[in-house]
């Protein structure tokens, strides 16, 4: 390597602008997440699974590129072609557009029948092939974590995906797909599942459990889902099963008559599980009672904070209501807050509905749970609420599966599409982890930020080309130390 003077002497020189640049790149992404990408088996399952296939681009580079670019840029298949020119990426450098489009094409490619309509395609099986080789992750009795997001398409959404559904973007006129994810209790992604978007969240539910069940051979699961989820006829489903699906469910205070007439009126007493929070990052207060009806167990919780929270709020709407009732009540009819305080009296004017604002108030702080599982009312609560913590990774990851504008026309290509959105939060979440394991603190957008810059120089002095390291920003060191990954040498001789 090069004497420690002949470096400074080159440094000096760069900085004083006497080299001549040959050419920049961006090494920062694939130190990270190609370690990862190795590490967690993807790059061997995809080329085990090719084994038999003969295509003269590297499908697996391919899949790993757009992967890749979702997590630094998202956006289309054609976006990604063009951002990697910027980056070093092994084994890219010869793939076109067409390859990643193929790419995509065969992780969706159908190959048996699936479940509720969705067909069994090659991303199934690499899904099962990760699950396996990280099956010691998974809890003896596991718990699986389950959300749903909608996604919509700017044109038709491929040949049958693409239809017109409840939309969670508030976008009905657009056709869309619903993509559902199950996670493990620390938020890693196990599988993801793709049906047309028409399809309602309690139906998607049992298939995912099925699936689960026979292709991922899980026999003992305890699903855990938020409120309008799991439908009536799906706990009836898991309790048939053998061995039974256990369950832990929010349960939708308002809908459910159960609920409101006879589990809110118990006077059992209050259990504490956490106290009132004395710095802003304990954890909430949360106190807990055990309420059965008829064998039907109910788990009911309270936030005292969120109890304080609802009233402010509640009073704050009821005051400008009343404002509002003085000045002229025309304008009330458009607005939701006052809607639902209002009532029409005499003449047709709105007044006070103070009934509705007492039912209201019976519903400040609280949370109600069902579950059929043996554990006690503070494990049910706290296993609940680790089901926010996942709701929460997989908020701040929609916007890589939401990785709009899709431009393909086949049901395959944006199935394929999808999962490299899925393998993408699956790398994300893996570095968290590891970080969390070692006691780093972070934010996300630093750790792109500090890789994304992360780049090696290319320049000549005096006829001698070398290579030149830039400094390490933002949180990217966190991410090295995390995944092992060693830094290149500040300088070099270019080989």
């Amino acid at each position: 390597g090069l004497r420690f003077s002949e470096r400074l002497r080159v440094l000096d020189a760069h900085a004083a602008g006497e080299t001549k640049p040959v050419a920049i790149t961006k090494i920062g992404p694939d130190l990270v997440f190609g370690r990862l990408w190795v590490e967690l088996g993807f790059k061997e399952i995809i080329g085990e699974l090719l084994g038999h296939r003969r295509y003269e681009f590297k499908v697996e580079r391919a899949v790993y590129l757009t992967v890749l670019h979702r997590l630094f840029a998202s956006g289309s298949d054609r976006a990604a072609e063009r951002w990697r020119e910027s980056y070093r990426i092994p084994g890219t450098e010869e793939l076109a557009l067409q390859h990643l489009y193929r790419a995509m094409v065969w992780l969706g490619e159908e190959i048996g029948k699936g479940m509720l309509g969705s067909p069994r395609c090659t991303k199934d099986v690499i899904e099962e092939a990760l699950f396996e080789r990280e099956r010691d992750l998974f809890s003896e009795v596991g718990l699986v974590f389950f959300d749903t997001t909608s996604i919509y398409f700017e044109g038709a959404g491929g040949q049958s995906i693409g239809q017109h559904g409840y939309s969670k973007d508030h976008r009905p006129d657009l056709p869309q797909m619903v993509v559902g994810v199950a996670l493990d209790v620390r938020g890693r992604p196990l599988c993801c599942e793709m049906w047309p978007g028409n399809t309602a969240d309690a139906k998607s539910f049992l298939p995912v459990v099925e699936r689960m069940r026979a292709k991922f051979r899980v026999r003992e699961i305890c699903v855990v889902a938020d409120r309008g989820m799991v439908s009536k006829r799906t706990l009836e489903a898991f309790s048939k099963m053998k061995p039974p699906v256990h369950y832990i469910v929010g349960v939708r205070m308002r809908r459910t008559k159960e609920v409101g007439e006879v589990v809110l009126k118990s006077r059992a007493p209050w259990q504490e599980v956490t106290p009132e929070r004395q710095n802003a990052k304990d954890p909430a207060a949360l106190k807990v009672k055990e309420v059965t009806v008829e064998g039907r167990r109910y788990v009911v919780c309270l936030n005292e904070e969120e109890r304080r929270k609802d009233a402010h709020d509640r009073a704050t709407i009821l005051e400008a209501l009343r404002e509002q009732l003085r000045r002229g009540d025309k304008s009330l009819i458009g607005n939701k807050g006052y809607r639902r305080f209002v009532k029409i009296e005499g003449d047709g004017h709105f007044t006070i509905n103070d009934k509705q604002v007492a039912q209201e108030e019976s519903y400040d702080g609280l949370f109600v749970l069902r579950t059929d599982t043996e554990h006690d009312t503070e494990t049910v609560a706290r296993v609940y609420k680790m089901l926010w913590m996942v709701e929460d990774t997989f908020r701040t990851a929609k916007s890589i599966l939401e990785t709009r504008p899709i431009y393909h026309k086949s049901d395959e290509a944006i199935r394929g599409h999808i999962f490299c959105s899925f393998l993408a939060r699956v790398l994300k979440r893996e570095l968290e982890i590891r970080m969390q394991d070692k006691g780093s603190s972070w934010e996300w957008a630093e750790i792109l930020r500090g890789l994304d810059n992360l780049q090696e120089v290319e320049a000549e002095l005096q006829g001698n080309g070398f290579v030149m390291r830039g400094h390490v920003i933002g949180n990217a060191m966190q991410a090295l130390r995390a995944v092992g990954a060693a830094l290149p040498p500040t300088i070099r001789e270019m080989n």
